[in-house]
């Protein structure tokens, strides 16, 4: 069911596979899985209602991007009364419409970005839009908004602002506080610029440079508020650690990614139920750090 070859976080690589998306809501001391959606690729799937049919899945169900069933789940959750800053990796930061959609829903993020989408500095002078002439369609773009115009990728920004980059620890770890070199900044996403497209509203990049790396590995768009200092936005960031973790265990300790059924109805049923026991185990970490902690008070 949904089987084809694509990449796998857990094989580490392409092959014959099933991918789920899933919405994790994680606190401070805990993360539990909400919902889920069985990814069905283009090829073989989407587009061959038969072959769909025959595996049991709804008739209004066919081929849907990762990043649109993200939103589905999104939608859901708000639906439910879950609020929070949504996190996720580049397959999901890289689409306009996705961190677009989060805008307009009201939705705070802090987003994975591949290196090569391109900003120009949130407080860049465009130009003025040119006095209508009477003739034609009235002008509406900003003078410096033209096919050909330029603009840097995230990484030539960062790396011709390495001197913005300062040290900052966002939590304790087993061995002492984690650090690393970040920096962030206003700006603009304008990766369609050169096509003459208006860079959108203004956002946050936060970079992640480690010590003694040749280049930065990690980018970062993120909506949080203009005001948001470097180090909050660098804890946003991490708290996708605490999800990872989360989805390891559920793979690892409660077999996730183990359904080899080939009908839609069993992926489900085997999804809800690893859900649900993961769920009940967070309940009882819980309960035993609550003992504890009583049996630490003095009497």
């Amino acid at each position: 069911m949904g089987v084809a070859r694509q990449y796998s976080g857990t094989l580490g690589k392409i092959g014959n596979c099933q991918i789920g998306v899933t919405l994790q809501y994680a606190t401070e001391r805990e993360v539990v899985c909400l919902d889920a959606d069985l990814y069905l690729p283009e090829e073989p799937w989407g587009n061959d209602s038969g072959r769909r049919a025959a595996a049991g899945v709804p008739e209004e169900i066919g081929y849907r991007p990762k990043w649109q069933l993200g939103l589905t789940l999104l939608g859901r959750a708000k639906a439910n009364g879950f609020t929070g800053v949504v996190l996720a990796d580049s397959a999901y930061g890289d689409v306009t419409e996705f961190r677009q959609t989060l805008d307009s829903e009201n939705w705070r993020y802090c987003v994975g970005i591949e290196k090569t989408l391109k900003v120009i500095a949130a407080n860049a002078d465009l130009g003025e839009v040119a006095p209508y002439s009477g003739r034609g369609r009235p002008p509406t773009r900003p003078e410096k908004v033209r096919p050909g115009a330029t603009s840097e990728s995230v990484l030539q920004w960062a790396q011709g602002r390495t001197r913005d980059f300062r040290k900052v620890a966002w939590r304790e770890g087993s061995k002492g506080k984690l650090s690393s070199r970040f920096a962030a900044w206003r700006v603009r996403p304008a990766h369609k610029l050169s096509a003459g497209k208006e860079p959108l509203a203004p956002c946050w990049l936060l970079v992640e440079w480690p010590e003694g790396e040749a280049t930065p590995p990690k980018f970062f768009f993120s909506n949080l508020s203009a005001g948001t200092s470097l180090r909050s936005l660098v804890r946003t960031a991490k708290g996708r650690w605490w999800i990872e973790h989360s989805y390891k265990e559920l793979k690892d300790e409660l077999g996730l990614d183990h359904f080899e059924g080939r009908s839609w109805r069993g992926w489900q049923h085997h999804v809800t139920l690893v859900m649900l026991a993961y769920a009940f185990l967070v309940l009882q970490r819980r309960q035993r750090r609550q003992r504890r902690g009583k049996k630490g008070v003095a009497r």
